[in-house]
């Protein structure tokens, strides 16, 4: 763990979290505050661009270390969080939302999960 690794992560994470912030007020404001729409599309967007790029970098070999922490760790972790999720579904179930809590938790999950595979999918075609 070198200096400039921790500074490549927190400089990504604070890219991250701002956008990830953004996205969270945009789709707020958009679609309302009743269900977690943004943590929803973050978890989605950020499984498919980690997909995408992981892939494209095996298939490249071009990123550094430091640029791999930056993207992999700092953006897309601070972009992509599964502590909102956790907290978003204990809420919903705390409202008596339980069939809302579950439908989250499956899209999130399972969408998330296609939305990664679809990225490694769409860099292989790109790519080879």
């Amino acid at each position: 763990m070198t200096p400039q690794m921790l500074l490549a992560v927190a400089a990504g994470g604070a890219l991250g979290s701002m956008g990830r912030y953004a996205v969270g007020v945009l789709l707020a404001r958009i679609m309302g505050t009743g269900f977690p729409w943004g943590t929803l599309a973050v978890n989605i967007v950020g499984s498919f661009v980690m997909g995408l790029l992981i892939e494209a970098a095996a298939l490249r070999g071009v990123m550094s270390g430091e640029a791999r922490a930056f993207v992999f760790v700092g953006v897309l972790g601070g972009f992509t969080t599964f502590s909102s999720f956790s907290l978003d579904v204990v809420t919903l179930v705390q409202r008596d939302q339980v069939w809302a809590a579950g439908a989250y938790l499956a899209a999130t999950v399972v969408v998330g999960v296609l939305a990664l595979v679809f990225g490694l999918f769409v860099a292989r075609q790109m790519l080879t």
